[in-house]
């Protein structure tokens, strides 16, 4: 098994990332706000905290954002999560929101939010293993490439209210 190692971004990843944004298929395309089929720069000087999972090669298999949103919410980061293709179910996604909620709760954050579509099946069972719960549920929210509409489902966590899931996940000794 490949040893995977979670570190922050740096502008050198971006040709990696562009060639795991690459082979990303259109269904994932669908579901992820950005447009990553153009070129990738500046990422790593992007708002907020960034981070990609690579392998011992320096391939990257995975990356995920943390960005704290404006103003009223300030208490609040949205997750932003890619996984290559290749890797997925492997558990890199887990070892990204957890470096992710790690660094958000050291910066003051008390609820990190992502959204997901509703038939990612795998990705929600995994957010919910982690803490996350639902907020919100909006139908035909997302249009995919073929036109066709499907539901958005809102999750978060609370930090106040996840303290046992926190040592669960393995980083309670880190924010101590």
């Amino acid at each position: 098994m490949t040893e995977t190692l979670i570190r922050a971004v740096v502008p050198d990843d971006e040709p990696a990332l562009a060639a795991m944004f690459a082979g990303l298929s259109e269904h994932d395309l669908t579901v992820i706000r950005e447009d990553l089929t153009g070129p990738v720069t500046g990422i790593a000087d992007g708002p907020g905290l960034r981070w990609v999972a690579t392998a011992e090669d320096g391939t990257v298999d995975g990356y995920a954002a943390l960005t704290r949103l404006p103003g009223w919410s300030d208490h609040v980061g949205e997750l932003r999560l890619v996984v290559g293709t290749a890797r997925r179910g492997g558990g890199i996604g887990r070892l990204l929101v957890q470096e992710a909620l790690r660094a958000g709760i050291a910066a003051g954050l008390t609820k990190v939010m992502i959204e997901l579509a509703t038939d990612e099946d795998r990705v929600l069972t995994m957010f919910s293993e982690l803490g996350f719960t639902g907020e919100a549920l909006l139908r035909d929210h997302i249009r995919g490439r073929d036109g066709e509409l499907r539901d958005l489902i809102v999750l978060a966590h609370h930090a106040h209210e996840s303290a046992e899931a926190i040592g669960l996940m393995g980083v309670a000794d880190d924010l101590a």
